[in-house]
C-alpha cells in the first residue's frame, strides 16, 4: 500500500513539475525570427528555399535572432502604404553582439525576417550592424503590431502595455 501511494505521489509530482517551473513566465504570442542566407548544398533538413528578386535563395531554419532577443520595438508606416508597417527592434546586449558578428561575417548575403511564421521582409547585408537595432522595413500588419504590443514594450517604455 505504501509503495503504491509513493509511486502515485511521484507520478503526480512529475506531471505537475513543468507547471511549477513555468509559473510566473508568460508565453509570448508574437514570434519574430531572422534567418541568414546559406548555400543550397547544405543539409536539406536544415535549410528552406525562398524566392527573392527572381532567384531561389536558401536560408537556415535555425534563426539567428528571435523574439526572446528583443527588449523593445516601435512600429512605423512602411513606404508600401496602406495597412503595411515596418518595425524597429532593440536587441538585448548579447543578441546585439551576436548580430554585429553575424552581419560582419555575412556581408553580401541576405537576412530574412519572419513574423508569426510568415516571411515579411529581407535585407541584403552590406555592412555590420553595431547599434543593436534590427529593422523590418515592410510586410508587418496592424494585427502583428497589436500582438507585439501585448508581449513587448514600445521603445522608451519601461513595462509591457496591458
Amino acid at each position: 500500500m505504501q509503495t503504491r501511494r509513493a509511486a502515485l505521489l511521484t507520478m503526480l509530482g512529475l506531471a505537475l513539475s513543468p507547471a511549477v517551473f513555468a509559473s510566473g513566465k508568460k508565453e509570448m504570442k508574437a514570434t519574430l525570427s531572422f534567418h541568414i542566407e546559406t548555400e543550397a548544398t547544405d543539409n536539406p533538413k536544415m535549410i528552406f528555399g525562398q524566392m527573392a528578386y527572381g532567384k531561389t535563395r536558401y536560408f537556415r531554419r535555425m534563426p539567428e535572432i528571435t523574439t526572446k532577443d528583443v527588449v523593445s520595438f516601435s512600429p512605423f508606416p512602411s513606404d508600401a502604404g496602406g495597412d503595411d508597417y515596418g518595425m524597429v527592434f532593440i536587441l538585448k546586449e548579447n543578441a546585439a553582439k551576436r548580430l554585429a558578428a553575424i552581419t560582419n561575417i555575412n556581408q553580401g548575403k541576405w537576412l530574412l525576417a519572419q513574423i508569426n511564421g510568415r516571411v515579411v521582409d529581407g535585407v541584403l547585408i552590406d555592412k555590420p550592424v553595431n547599434d543593436g537595432r534590427i529593422v523590418i522595413w515592410k510586410g508587418a500588419t496592424l494585427a502583428d503590431v497589436t500582438i507585439f504590443d501585448g508581449d513587448l514594450p514600445r521603445i522608451g517604455q519601461q513595462k509591457k502595455q496591458k
